[in-house]
């Protein structure tokens, strides 16, 4: 999937019949589920997050496949309308210090299989699907057991009480825009707590949808705040309050027409000073990975909405791989300016290494400027090797290659490498 750029399994064979029917099988294999996939996620990222301070994004993300009345595929709803598909809940790490992803953590692949009767009050957590995002959380610690300090960052949706209850630990910390404004010791609320100032600051924000880009000036305050456990939970066993930090940012002067930026950051680290509450929302500002990472499965990469498989069950399978291949495809992007100290090995095969190895000397220059400066085998001298293929000059000053070079550089590179493994034939 990384060096084709598609989940279409056609593709993956080249077109060949005995290609097809091993994917095919693989994927109707009974042996083969979603759990052990998801299993395989943190393999890698385990080992790449050792010793770090990892940033633990999760969200979720809605994977519309085509059906019809007649053809339903045997895919419950999702969204508004009559979407059918899959829900992808994903955990990515990201290296604090440089935004590297370091890989696939954890996470859950479901399909819905009906509507739910009962009110969502009268449910415990174990029976909505937003216990997601406290059992992802736990489902992490041992992966990254290794990591010097975990941060696990998600947007409003997760702001559960029982995950601030339940998820903290030594070492992993919590990082969530805050929902609800939650009551708080001694009877005030969130939106009422007395702040500390913390400056201003311009910040740059990235376009979304129905908001372009824009640069933003930002105010930040800070306090410690105590939230107190709902009344109406009906889950037992949670402490009566939960001691956090507040870091509330609010735009000055929005563009009009815009609506104004807040945020109210709730947080485990302890936040002291100015210095520490800015880089608090510098963390949080990295959730936009996670969303990178969904555009690179669907729209912008692999095109996952577009598989014609014809069951969920191997839909959610292929979801599964699908992910892991659209994180490797981020890996090989941020490796295009050396931040990586990854291994090639994680998107090539042996093979492939090989080819990139005789390829190599080819592309460079005779200049030291027009060598490629990395160690070799790494993901990054493979990523200069696939820009340069890709129509990148590979000069320092020059745009660093994007997604559409890289990609055309591994449309090209499949080519050589078939044709490379065919030399002694």
């Amino acid at each position: 999937m990384v060096s084709r750029q598609s989940v279409c399994l056609r593709r993956l064979a080249g077109g060949e019949r005995g290609g097809i029917v091993g994917f095919s099988r693989f994927l109707a294999n009974t042996r083969v589920t979603v759990d052990n996939l998801i299993e395989g996620w943190g393999l890698a990222a385990g080992r790449a997050c050792a010793g770090r301070h990892v940033l633990a994004i999760q969200d979720t993300s809605e994977i519309n496949f085509t059906t019809t009345p007649a053809r339903r595929r045997g895919l419950g709803e999702i969204g508004k309308g009559n979407g059918r598909g899959v829900l992808l809940h994903a955990m990515l790490g990201v290296d604090a210090e440089t935004g590297a992803v370091l890989g696939l953590v954890a996470g859950r692949i479901w399909t819905r299989a009906g509507r739910v009767e009962v009110s969502h009050a009268d449910r415990p957590l174990t029976d909505k699907e937003s216990e997601r995002w406290l059992a992802t959380a736990q489902a992490a610690k041992p992966v990254l057991g290794g990591a010097a300090v975990v941060t696990e960052i998600s947007d409003r949706e997760s702001d559960i009480y029982a995950k601030w209850s339940r998820a903290p630990g030594p070492g992993f910390h919590i990082l969530t825009r805050a929902w609800h404004d939650r009551p708080t010791s001694g009877g005030g609320k969130l939106s009422t707590a007395p702040l500390r100032a913390g400056g201003e600051a311009l910040v740059e924000l990235r376009a979304r949808p129905g908001r372009p880009a824009r640069t933003a000036r930002l105010s930040m305050g800070f306090s410690r705040v105590e939230i107190v456990r709902p009344k109406n939970t009906i889950e037992e066993g949670l402490a009566e309050t939960v001691s956090l930090s507040l870091v509330v940012v609010s735009e000055i002067d929005p563009p009009e027409g815009a609506e104004p930026i807040l945020w109210r950051l709730l947080t485990t680290h302890c936040v002291d000073d100015a210095a520490m509450a800015w880089k608090v929302v510098g963390w949080y500002r990295q959730r936009w990975i996670i969303e990178q990472f969904f555009r690179t499965l669907k729209q912008q990469g692999l095109q996952l909405e577009d598989s014609q498989v014809e069951t969920a069950e191997r839909l959610l399978k292929l979801t599964a791989i699908a992910a892991q291949a659209a994180c490797v495809i981020m890996q090989l992007v941020q490796a295009r300016d050396g931040r990586s100290e990854q291994d090639a090995a994680i998107a090539f095969t042996p093979a492939e290494i090989e080819t990139l190895q005789a390829l190599g000397p080819t592309l460079e220059g005779k200049t030291a400027l027009q060598k490629n400066p990395h160690p070799p085998r790494s993901l990054a001298w493979a990523a200069w090797i696939i820009a340069k293929l890709g129509g990148w000059d590979g000069y320092p000053k020059s745009k660093p290659p994007g997604p559409i070079t890289l990609r055309h550089g591994l449309q090209y590179f499949r080519s050589l490498a078939h044709g490379w493994a065919l030399r002694d034939v």
